[in-house]
């Protein structure tokens, strides 16, 4: 019988070895957790780009780009999910190194699921808890584009210092973009990020949105700078396009 699970959550294996992938998912599914499978950080990209993800169980070495980079270039873009990095290094400068790439923990192969069931509980369990989508940042955080500055504490919006008027939804929609500089984001992402539930294909407010928050940051609405359309998937927000 599982044990209860007070902290569930999704997760995401990133790992090249189909049998450790496999093992894992059918592990975590078993003690509650929403759990999928990615054999490449390409696969790893379009699964974060389409969903909500709270953890990664991420493999250190695979082919093409490996789980340092990978870890890596997400805090660079200031991505927030929690990271487990897997290795069959155990030496202390390797573990060392994942963490100081922005890893939470770090677990060498051969491992007991146990073991990384806790971490991961540990880990989640130490998480903050989200803001509901649109509400202010609960710390002080201050974004800067262009010339304007998004204070996400108080939903201020200015140009040059002067305060520009902001309805929540266009709150909601820019915060959402801000704090995902230079990704892809799709519409059901974005939904999600700023409205909190999934985009309808039939639902024209996100468009909308997106329109009027155009109009008030954009030099030329007709060919935007920052709110870039990428055709056939989302958009993506340009902090300092050139």
């Amino acid at each position: 019988m599982n044990q209860p699970n007070d902290h569930p959550g999704k997760l995401l294996v990133v790992d090249d070895d189909a049998r450790v992938a496999h093992l894992l998912v059918r592990f975590f599914s078993q003690e509650g957790y929403e759990v999928q499978a990615a054999s490449t950080t390409k696969q790893m990209d379009r699964i974060l780009l389409r969903d909500h993800i709270d953890l990664l169980i991420l493999d250190l070495m695979m082919p093409g780009e490996d789980g340092l980079a990978a870890c890596r270039r997400l805090r660079a873009a200031n991505s927030r999910v929690a990271v487990i990095m897997l290795s069959a290094k155990s030496q202390d400068v390797d573990r060392i190194v994942g963490l100081e790439v922005g890893a939470d923990d770090y677990v060498t192969k051969p491992f007991n699921p146990q073991e990384l069931l806790a971490r991961v509980r540990a880990i989640l369990r130490r998480k903050p808890p989200g803001e509901a989508p649109g509400a202010p940042s609960t710390v002080q955080e201050t974004i800067g584009f262009g010339e304007f500055s998004l204070d996400l504490a108080t939903r201020t919006l200015r140009k040059s210092g002067e305060g520009v008027s902001l309805t929540s939804g266009e709150f909601a929609m820019l915060k959402a973009l801000a704090r995902h500089p230079r990704q892809v984001l799709s519409r059901d992402r974005l939904a999600r990020l700023a409205r909190g539930r999934v985009y309808e294909a039939y639902e024209r407010a996100l468009d909308v949105q997106i329109y009027r928050l155009r109009k008030l940051i954009e030099h030329d609405a007709a060919a935007p700078r920052h709110i870039r359309t990428i055709w056939g998937v989302g958009y993506m927000f340009e902090p300092d396009p050139t």
